[in-house]
């Protein structure tokens, strides 16, 4: 089937979808705002805080707002290298 023959939605969606490369970049990152805690046996909210700055990125931890149990990790992939000097 070429494209004046689809139906007319399949078109129009088809049309309207942007190209792949504005898709890959447009969820790079993530904060996480609740998660769950084996303490308080729930989902709770969470607070982020700098952990290590790392060569690779910065690692953060994710504690819960109640008991400050550490709920999970995460390290921000750096665009650019840092360069340290001496």
């Amino acid at each position: 089937m070429t494209p004046n023959n689809l139906p007319r939605f399949i078109r129009h969606s088809a049309a309207n979808t942007p190209p792949k490369t504005e898709q890959s970049g447009m969820y790079k990152d993530f904060d996480a705002t609740e998660l769950y805690c084996s303490k308080c046996k729930r989902p709770v909210p969470v607070r982020k805080r700098l952990l290590l700055v790392l060569p690779e990125g910065d690692k953060y931890e994710y504690l819960c707002v109640f008991c400050l149990e550490t709920v999970g990790t995460k390290i921000d992939r750096q665009v650019k290298p840092v360069s340290v000097i001496i």
